[in-house]
């Protein structure tokens, strides 16, 4: 019976022992990641259609931002594309993208400028 015992409890500690504890959890006093302030030219996915989102860097967490393919009528749209995309490629960690202004369609281009946030 000890034998069937020690069995058991050798083999739960090699199933525990085989257990690998990677965490990529971040903890909250870490510094947060820096703003990404590499210009990108990225195709987006949205409502079924891809449209093209570029931005810039104006210095520190702001952005001249531009949404093509969208008509004059979906400004809605083109900010929802542009904030998401900027908290998606450049914002730190929790940190989303917000317009700073109105936006402009001109050029068949919604353009706007934004900040993290």
């Amino acid at each position: 019976m000890k034998f069937i015992r020690f069995v058991i409890m050798a083999c739960m500690a090699a199933a525990l022992a085989a257990c690998e504890s990677k965490s990529n959890v971040r903890i909250t006093n870490d510094k947060p990641v820096a703003v990404q302030t590499k210009s990108r030219s990225e195709p987006i996915f949205y409502n079924g259609k891809t449209y093209h989102l570029d931005f810039t860097s104006s210095g520190g967490n702001d952005f001249a931002m531009a949404v093509s393919g969208m008509g004059a009528g979906q400004k809605k749209d083109a900010v929802a594309v542009a904030t998401s995309s900027l908290g998606y490629f450049a914002c730190p960690d929790g940190q989303k993208g917000h317009l700073t202004g109105e936006p402009v369609y001109s050029g068949d281009k919604w353009r706007m400028q934004a900040k993290c946030g």
